[in-house]
């Protein structure tokens, strides 16, 4: 019988099509100041049983890197302002709920709130757990234990996050789908409106059991990548499906593609050019397929956006007052 957290596998061949999306998690703000800190209590529905991986781990975490464990072996955590802290997913065993995601995308409204609340009483359950059990080492679960919910953040939501932080969910499949090679050696588009630079960043889709008994946390990926230039194509659906759409984040990529894509900088910088592109649509009484590509170009080169390859050190990328 497998723990909790483990699926059976096995693991399908490399480059075999599933449904699978990487993992989400509750990003947390956490602060250990006791004038504004509030104690992580056991939540309702709690089960110690979905954390054995986890104290299997923790016992062998020791002897295998010769020292004890520490806060930031199982959390991202960096200083915000007022003197709290951003935790986010690390190591094998963290926030992120690796294997609760693939419904998500297609779920109707009442499943996807209840594999949202899942993933809450995930995230709420291991802080419980990381701070009170007796399977974790005393000096880990006395420096978990310090860090608590921020009595002035997300009030109306008891003080945990309002967001589910979903990394990947349904795209589009537009007028061009933009896949690994566009990020790796195919970098340049004579339709580009901006250009990305994020590394390929996916977390875990699924953690397996394998045949000789360990476990495998299934589907990272973190592979820098050269800035590569973003095709227009890529924001605007097929022609015959809709004339007046753009999609600047469930936009036309690849899983791999979409694991730089989905990060913040390329949603500001396609979000810049959506806002443009649609000014020229409505001004020219046109189709979004159609909006003039030198037009729209000019207009974001003119705005400062750097488009192209070349420009990236070049004065070409000054931005030039508009009429």
């Amino acid at each position: 019988m497998l723990l909790a957290e483990i699926a059976a596998g096995p693991l399908t061949a490399p480059g075999s099509r599933d449904l699978k999306v990487q993992a989400y998690n509750f990003r947390l703000i956490l602060n250990n100041a006791p004038a504004n800190r509030l104690e992580i209590t056991k939540p309702e529905g709690y089960n110690r049983d979905r954390f054995a991986l986890l104290a299997n781990y923790l016992a062998r975490l020791e002897p295998h890197f010769h020292r004890a464990p520490v806060l930031d072996d199982f959390f991202y955590a960096r200083p915000i302002p007022a003197n709290k802290q951003d935790f986010n997913n690390n190591g094998p065993f963290s926030t992120d709920y690796i294997g609760h995601s693939w419904l998500y995308p297609e779920a109707t409204y009442l499943r996807k709130a209840a594999i949202w609340q899942d993933h809450l009483l995930y995230v709420q359950s291991l802080i419980y757990f990381l701070a009170h059990d007796s399977a974790v080492p005393t000096g880990l679960r006395e420096e978990v234990g310090q860090w608590g919910l921020p009595k002035d953040e997300f009030a109306d939501t008891g003080h945990w996050s309002c967001q589910l932080y979903i990394r990947e969910g349904r795209r589009m499949i537009g007028a061009y789908v933009i896949r690994q090679s566009d990020l790796q050696t195919q970098r340049t588009k004579p339709d580009s409106i901006g250009m990305g630079s994020y590394n390929s960043d996916s977390h875990n889709a699924q953690r397996v059991a394998m045949p000789d008994g360990s476990v495998q946390n299934e589907g990272d990926v973190q592979v820098r990548v050269q800035p590569y230039e973003i095709p227009y194509r890529a924001i605007t659906p097929q022609q015959r499906e809709a004339e007046n759409l753009l999609i600047p984040v469930c936009l036309s990529a690849s899983h791999v593609a979409y694991s730089s894509m989905r990060m913040e900088p390329q949603y500001m910088i396609i979000g810049q050019a959506v806002g443009v592109a649609a000014a020229l649509a409505v001004q020219h009484h046109s189709t979004i397929q159609n909006v003039s590509i030198p037009e729209l170009q000019d207009r974001l080169h003119r705005r400062g956006a750097v488009l192209h390859l070349e420009q990236q050190f070049s004065d070409e990328s000054t931005p030039t007052p508009l009429p």
